[in-house]
Parts: structure tokens; C-alpha cells; sequence
């Protein structure tokens, strides 16, 4: 019988692309203060549209992160997912000095609408000019799978690679997906989403979502658990991460940020949010079986928060049913409502903060939320100082996937 201990897989580099900061820092320290950036959509196009209020990401200037050959060839969504996981790399310290290194190395990304601006561009070219004036690219670009090709095409990544294609839980399912290819061997996979929603073509696309919330004022268009939720905004960006296995990341010095633990998933059904209720709470209970985790070990929870009423209520129901006794008394926090919902991103960026907030001791309060009308100990105003040793991350799709990642605690020295 073997003696050999199981593969764990540890979370050792994170990147992130979000509307209240470029990097992993600058986006923990906005989040940390509860600071909200949501405000009037300025991109070209877009001013005549229903929706209003998004999260942008301003200030990116992928010309200076991306190499030109890339940047013609991709979308703004696959800019954004090639930068962040450039930075969750040089975060983890990965390198190409072993000639296998490469083969050891997979990409896994999620996304929900893929390349919607690039698209558009050259429709427009398609019949404003005729077909000579599209492009090679405008076959590729678009599509979901893109990010994943040119992150390990520019990295020379040739280990494992896949898409994860369920709804915006996708992004808790692709962490989930390459835990379990570490687990089976896979030395590391560079893992996350990215999105950007925010052009004339995807803005028309997300129109027809009844939960989208088009109120002009941006501290009032995207707040959850409250009397006057009124849907969501959505938000550009995304976070990536590098997931690893543990004794290969000791063996090379790395520092372990954290553990990926256990996973759920269900699927329950398009806009049946009262049904979501047992579906959450199923995928809850199957990621912390999975992650041999009482509920009364759950530190803190990170929402899915989508600002639905009906839905609101069904998550508020879901934790009480998973969680039992403790859900009164654990605390719950939804970062995303300073910056909006970045559809597979969002859970990446919570999964991240979840992180961040383990190794500072301290829950993210939810911005733009002052009461709420659910049983929940909902984090606002300021953070809240705690000692966390594991977290749950909630994400739910508007096609009806629901998603539950545990993730734990991992080295003191990253604190």
C-alpha cells in the first residue's frame, strides 16, 4: 500500500485586472477601505443605452503590458486576462529554467460572452466596407476560448489546458477544475477569467437580462440584501491565479497563500431563484465535505450578492440551511458591490479577496450597503478585524449554475 501523501493544491500567485485597481495591492487595499468606483459608462457607443452605471477599468493601457502581435490578434477580454495572469506568475515566482517546466504548466480559463468589442468592430467593417476589410482574427478573437489559447501561447505553457464554460460560476468551477488537475498530477495551472462586457454590441446582448439593474445613480444601482435591491451592474476585469501543487511549490521556495479545499457545484435553472435556495445549499455542502470542513469552521463567507430580491433571499436561506446554527454568527461580506459584477470574473476577484483578507485578519466590508433585510451578519461600513483560517466563496450564474469553493489558510509568512 502506498504511503505516499495525497497532492494538495495550493494557491501561489494571484493577478488581478479590476475597475478599483491593476494589481493585486491596489486592488486588496480598495476593497480593504470598502471604497466604491462604480459610476457613468464612458465608452464610445454606449450613452444612448439603458444601462448607465458600470464598472469601468480605467487606466489600463495594454500596449504597455502586451506584445503587439498579441494585441491585434485578441479582444479587450483576453488584454485583461494576459496581463493578470502575467502578474499572478511573476507573483509566484514561476519560471522556464527546467526544459519540462513547460509541460508541467496548464491554463484553464472561464468566461461568459467572450470577445463581444472585437466582434463588433468587425461586423461593422463586414458590412460598412465589405469582406476584405475583416480581418483574420475576427475568427478567434471573439471566442470564449481565446484567453486560454494566448495566455499559454505567450507563456509557452503546454501542460493541460482547457474552458470552462457554466454560466458566470464558471470561475469558481475553473479554480475547482485546475485543483483537480494538480491533484492528478499537473505540476501548476495559471487559472482564472476575465470580462469585458462593456461595449455597444455586449451592453445590447445584457439588455434582455431581466436582474440587470439600469438606475442612473451609481450608489444606488447595486445593492443587495437591501429593501431597494434592484439588480446588478456589471463590471470589466478579472483576476487569475496560480494553483500548484503544494510539496512542488515548498520544493521550490514558494510562498503558499492558500489552500483550495473543496468545491460544489449544482444547477438549478434561468431566473428560478427561489429553486437556487436548495441549490446553493447543496453545493455548499458538498465543498466543505469535500474539504473535510465543519460549517462551524467557516471564518467568513463572500457572497454572491446579486441584488435581486427573490435571489437575495434564496442566498440569505441557502447559508442558514448549509451552515445550520452558525450562519447567525458568521460573518458575510460582497466586495463586488464597489465595483459590480464582472460576470466569470466576479468570483475570481472574491476567491482573491478571500485570500487577501485571511492573510490580513480582516473581513472587506460591502460598500454601498447600509441595512439590510435578510438574517445575515452582512459586513458594512468598515472592515472587521477576525482571525480567518477558511473562507466560502459563493457564486451564482444567471443561467442557473451554482457554485461553492472553500479555500483555507495557508502560510503565516504570507500574512
Amino acid at each position: 500500500m502506498s504511503t505516499q501523501r495525497p497532492r494538495r493544491a495550493v494557491v501561489t500567485g494571484i493577478g488581478v485586472i479590476a475597475p478599483n485597481g491593476l494589481r493585486s495591492d491596489a486592488y486588496w487595499k480598495s476593497v480593504r477601505e470598502g471604497l466604491g468606483v462604480l459610476d457613468r459608462i464612458t465608452r464610445e457607443g454606449c450613452g444612448d443605452l439603458p444601462l448607465k452605471v458600470a464598472g469601468e477599468v480605467r487606466g489600463f493601457d495594454a500596449a504597455a503590458l502586451i506584445e503587439e502581435r498579441f494585441l491585434v490578434q485578441t479582444d479587450r477580454f483576453s488584454h485583461y486576462a494576459m496581463a493578470a495572469a502575467q502578474l499572478a506568475v511573476d507573483d509566484a515566482g514561476l519560471g522556464h529554467d527546467d526544459p519540462e517546466e513547460p509541460f508541467s504548466i496548464g491554463v484553464v480559463t472561464a468566461a461568459g460572452s467572450g470577445g463581444g468589442e472585437f466582434g463588433q468592430r468587425e461586423l461593422q467593417k463586414l458590412w460598412g466596407q465589405g469582406s476584405k476589410f475583416v480581418g483574420p482574427y475576427q475568427s478567434i478573437a471573439w471566442f470564449y476560448a481565446a484567453s486560454t489559447g494566448q495566455i499559454s501561447i505567450r507563456g509557452g505553457f503546454k501542460g493541460p489546458c482547457g474552458v470552462v464554460a457554466s454560466d458566470e460560476a464558471g470561475g469558481l468551477d475553473g479554480i475547482a477544475h485546475a485543483a483537480r488537475a494538480v491533484r492528478r498530477g499537473t505540476g501548476a495551472v495559471i487559472v482564472g477569467a476575465a470580462e469585458a462586457p462593456l461595449a455597444p454590441y455586449s451592453m445590447v446582448c445584457q439588455l434582455g437580462y431581466p436582474e440587470l439593474s439600469t438606475v442612473e445613480d451609481p450608489d444606488r444601482a447595486y445593492r443587495p440584501f437591501t429593501a431597494g435591491a434592484c439588480g446588478f451592474v456589471p463590471a470589466e476585469g478579472g483576476g487569475m491565479l496560480v494553483v500548484e501543487d503544494e510539496s512542488r511549490a515548498r520544493d521550490r521556495g514558494a510562498v503558499v497563500r492558500a489552500v483550495v479545499a473543496g468545491h460544489g457545484a449544482t444547477f438549478t435553472g434561468a431566473s428560478r431563484w427561489e429553486e437556487s435556495r436548495e441549490g446553493l445549499a447543496r453545493a455548499i455542502r458538498v465543498a466543505l465535505d469535500e474539504a473535510g470542513c465543519a460549517p462551524e469552521e467557516i471564518d467568513v463567507v463572500f457572497a454572491d450578492a446579486l441584488g435581486v430580491p427573490d435571489a437575495d433571499r434564496a442566498e440569505a436561506l441557502a447559508i442558514a440551511d448549509a451552515l445550520g446554527s452558525h450562519a447567525a454568527r458568521v460573518p458575510v461580506t460582497a466586495p463586488k458591490t464597489g465595483i459590480g459584477r464582472a460576470y466569470c470574473g466576479a468570483p475570481v476577484l472574491d476567491t482573491a479577496a478571500a485570500v487577501f483578507a485571511m492573510e490580513h485578519g480582516v473581513v472587506p466590508p460591502t460598500p454601498n450597503v447600509f441595512d439590510i433585510c435578510h438574517d445575515l451578519d452582512l459586513v458594512m461600513s468598515r472592515a472587521r478585524p477576525a482571525e480567518l483560517r477558511t473562507a466560502l466563496v459563493l457564486s451564482r450564474g444567471l443561467m442557473g449554475s451554482n457554485a461553492a469553493l472553500v479555500v483555507r489558510r495557508g502560510d503565516d509568512s504570507a500574512r
